[in-house]
């Protein structure tokens, strides 16, 4: 099931190379997550977790954000990721991220 959510932006990576005649080519994207709750325990907060999307040079359409992103401000973003029931949870995967359009503004 595909859905659509704004999320906060801290920190994007691309990563290319060749690792044990293995070769890689992604950008991961660091988004704000809530923790949720948990069956053995509480949560406070949120965490960034990764989501990979397209390949190293995705990280060239976000190179004029870098200023702000080392100042520490996130920028909201608008995703849509592909749901997927498994046994452990849901799996989330990224389909498609941009700057909302007041952060595009702002960050410019």
């Amino acid at each position: 099931m595909k859905m659509t959510s704004t999320a906060l932006l801290l920190g994007i990576e691309s990563s290319k190379g060749t690792f044990e005649s293995t070769a890689y080519d992604s950008t991961k994207f660091h988004l704000s997550v809530d923790l949720g709750q948990k069956s053995n325990g509480k949560t406070v907060g949120m965490v960034t977790r990764p989501f990979k999307f397209g390949d190293s040079t995705e990280i060239e359409k976000w190179t004029h954000l870098d200023k702000y992103l080392r100042e520490g401000k996130a920028i909201p973003v608008e995703c849509e990721f592909d749901v997927v029931a498994a046994a452990d949870g849901t799996k989330l995967t990224l389909l498609g991220i941009k700057p909302t359009a007041a952060a595009a503004k702002t960050a410019a």
